[in-house]
């Protein structure tokens, strides 16, 4: 009994220094259900690593949501969709798959005030994380003042590549930001070392806000012609939008 007490506490402490913390956690229970139960090797070993795998996941997804700045409590749980039109919960529906993400896809959310656009996308930001994708969540005017900063300081390329590890960022109330000419040109640059690489969600209360009009011209630099659709989507709010490629 003394052996086995022995080396159930060195495989502990050896898989401590290993870093594997969820196999340390869980191989005393595992090792008696193992007895009990009659399991393989093999069925303890996949245990164990199945354990140790779901608490990387899990630590990785505190992680994210710590750096991401997301709203505490803005989720798909939370969110009322019934408010919503039937076309418009099944556009949200399909947001949901992430497939924008993967196509490098824009989306901007059209609304008045208080229709429930930035819940719904700080709710897909949440959904990007739980699949262990990087979100950043941020006022447009923050991110402004962020990227002049960097460029008063001659360190925006540097400012630009970390913001690159996100992928995904989301620009909240840009329809209430008065850009002035600088302003514009490092949003501008920002958009443009993003572009067909890496989404941008945005909310706006404005129909065809600048925001819309410098993802646009972000198109239009990269040498994009009118009978290709630019990786733009717009969607509204307020239930009367319809989520579509917005011609080139």
């Amino acid at each position: 009994m003394s052996n086995s007490t022995n080396r159930h506490q060195e495989l502990k402490a050896i898989l401590d220094r290993l870093k594997l913390s969820g196999m340390a956690h869980h191989c005393p229970a595992l090792a008696w259900r193992a007895a009990k139960e009659g399991l393989s090797q093999e069925a303890y070993l996949h245990e164990l690593a199945r354990q140790e795998e779901a608490i990387r996941q899990e630590r990785r997804t505190e992680r994210l949501l710590r750096a991401s700045g997301l709203p505490v409590e803005k989720t798909f749980r939370t969110l009322e969709l019934s408010r919503l039109s039937p076309t418009l919960q099944l556009q949200i529906e399909r947001l949901k798959s992430g497939a924008f993400r993967e196509q490098a896809v824009n989306v901007i959310a059209v609304g008045k005030p208080g229709v429930g656009k930035s819940h719904v996308l700080a709710a897909l930001g949440y959904e990007l994380i739980l699949s262990g994708h990087s979100v950043w969540w941020t006022p447009t005017s923050t991110l402004v003042q962020r990227l002049l900063a960097a460029k008063r300081d001659l360190r925006l390329p540097q400012e630009l590549a970390r913001l690159d590890k996100y992928a995904c960022v989301i620009l909240d109330d840009s329809g209430y930001v008065q850009h002035n000419r600088d302003e514009m040109e490092v949003l501008f640059t920002f958009l443009s070392e993003r572009y067909e690489r890496k989404s941008v969600l945005i909310t706006t209360n404005l129909v065809g806000s600048r925001m819309g009009t410098h993802l646009q011209r972000s198109h239009d630099h990269h040498g994009c012609h009118r009978s290709r659709d630019p990786p733009l989507r717009h969607f509204g709010s307020d239930g009367r939008g319809q989520l579509s490629r917005t011609p080139g």
